[in-house]
């Protein structure tokens, strides 16, 4: 068997290193005695203890949790719903418009989707009185706003794949509508909704630009405060700070694989079942 070219090996492997290397350096670094984040003073966990009692980052991040969930939750749906749409329903007016207003959020700078979001809430407050302060329900629907997308590119994928014949047969056989897109689409494309809610929810979470252009006094999310907290220079709490999510996020994923795995596994089990049978 042939081996590939040793370029090709070693460029993927020092991208990997480039980008791992520093988290992993984060994560010693987190466990130093020394308050100076880059120099070692020998191994304590100190500031893990300092940053379990600090109530501004576990506000933070319970704020910043809330947001994401809600947001994710709402994004899914209407995602869902754009991806659907625009999977199986090809010929309505304005598909082309609708498309491209879908479209255009993953290729525009987050920077003008904060302008223009924090103008929107501007202009809103003035015309009709609401909402009357940036904060939780101003960044919520920013994040709405700017997720839906990656959820209905996942769905829409996953939709466009699947052969409509196992629609239609549901239908043939007495189905109606709501019924074909519950007992039939939905189970299909159940894991691309839990992948675009796992994705919402990450984007949500680590957003930087647009939360700062649409948040306010009194709703400081996680990743405001660690940029806020680095301005002034890293501390090591930051680091285990960061380490933490990095921990979280690496069950996270983890985890899901092995539910979506397992998910698909089952799904194609019932479908060589349901062949045989019908064979």
């Amino acid at each position: 068997m042939n081996r590939p070219p040793s370029f090709l090996v070693s460029c993927p492997a020092l991208r990997l290193a480039f980008f791992y290397i520093p988290i992993l350096s984060m994560i010693v670094f987190s466990f130093n005695k020394s308050r100076l984040a880059t120099v070692w003073g020998g191994f304590s966990t100190q500031w893990y203890v300092k940053l379990f009692d600090n109530k501004q980052v576990w506000d933070a991040a319970i704020l910043s949790l809330e947001i994401a969930v809600i947001s994710a939750s709402i994004a899914t749906i209407l995602g869902t719903m754009a991806g659907v749409a625009l999977a199986r329903f090809r010929s309505f007016r304005g598909r082309t418009l609708f498309s491209g207003l879908v479209t255009a959020p993953l290729i525009m700078p987050e920077v003008i989707t904060g302008i223009s979001s924090l103008m929107l809430f501007i202009m809103m407050a003035e015309w009709i009185g609401w909402p009357a302060k940036r904060g939780f329900t101003t960044v919520t629907l920013a994040h709405i706003t700017f997720s839906m997308v990656y959820v209905t590119t996942v769905v829409q994928s996953r939709l466009s794949s699947v052969d409509i014949a196992v629609e239609e047969a549901a239908a043939d056989l007495g189905s109606k509508p709501w019924q074909v897109m519950t007992d039939v689409t939905l189970p299909i494309i159940s894991p691309a909704i839990v992948s675009g809610w796992l994705l919402a929810f990450t984007i949500s979470l680590d957003d930087v630009v647009i939360t700062n252009f649409t948040t306010g006094p009194g709703a400081t999310t996680l990743p405001i405060l660690i940029w806020s907290k680095v301005k002034l220079g890293v501390t090591p709490d930051i680091n285990a700070l960061a380490t933490i999510i990095v921990a979280i996020v690496t069950v996270g994923v983890i985890a899901a694989g092995i539910i979506l795995t397992r998910a698909e596994r089952r799904r194609e089990l019932e479908v060589q079942m349901a062949i045989k049978a019908n064979g």
